[in-house]
């Protein structure tokens, strides 16, 4: 296995699809030793991206059908209308997200309990105390010293530099996976993803 090139997951922390796609990405990256670059965003409307709370009626209420089907398929917990949805900002638990990964500790865990507070668990993922709980239990009190209500220039400059990445090669929606230059949106694409990686290690799909 020669090509290290990474996966990176372009993807809202808030994003319902990004949390029920994250524990088989993680499974996939690992399965291939292929390395994975976490890269919290917001939705890119310049592209095309719709917030959920804006668009019609309708459509609101068919991506609550396909959340629950996705839910009972995955068998993971998912409320459909979590309290603290949507959240006032979502930038502290980004740049908690940013800042875990390049202080090298396990920001994939990290993610995934942010996720999973606000999807099943009914906690504010904009809230300060409840992220450094989420990061004492997943990444331990280094981690928890690094929430940050106004964030550090550097870890602001790579969520701006996540956010222009997004724009400039045509992410709208999240989560958004990108291999080798190949876009992948939606965690029901992982399928594909999965082949993409495998065929440029010359693996059997």
């Amino acid at each position: 296995m020669t090509d290290l090139e990474p996966i990176q997951a372009f993807y809202g922390p808030s994003s319902p699809w990004a949390y029920l796609g994250a524990e088989r990405l993680y499974g996939l990256a690992d399965r291939h030793a292929c390395p994975l670059i976490l890269r919290p965003i917001r939705v890119i409307q310049e592209n095309g991206g719709v917030p959920l709370r804006t668009r019609p009626q309708p459509r609101q209420d068919y991506h609550a059908l396909e959340l629950a089907r996705w839910s009972h398929h995955l068998g993971i917990t998912l409320n459909l209308r979590p309290k603290y949805y949507p959240c006032q900002t979502i930038e502290i638990a980004a740049g908690a997200i940013i800042a875990a990964q390049r202080a090298g500790l396990d920001a994939r865990a990290f993610s995934f309990a942010v996720q999973r507070a606000l999807w099943s668990e009914e906690r504010d993922i904009a809230d300060q105390e409840t992220l450094r709980e989420l990061a004492r239990a997943t990444i331990g009190e280094t981690g928890a010293k690094l929430i940050a209500k106004r964030l550090p220039t550097e870890i602001r400059l790579m969520w701006e530099s996540n956010l222009a990445e997004a724009q400039r090669i045509g992410i709208f929606g999240t989560p958004t996976y990108v291999y080798r230059g190949e876009l992948f949106w939606g965690q029901d694409r992982l399928a594909f993803l999965e082949r993409a990686v495998a065929k440029t290690r010359g693996e059997k799909t």
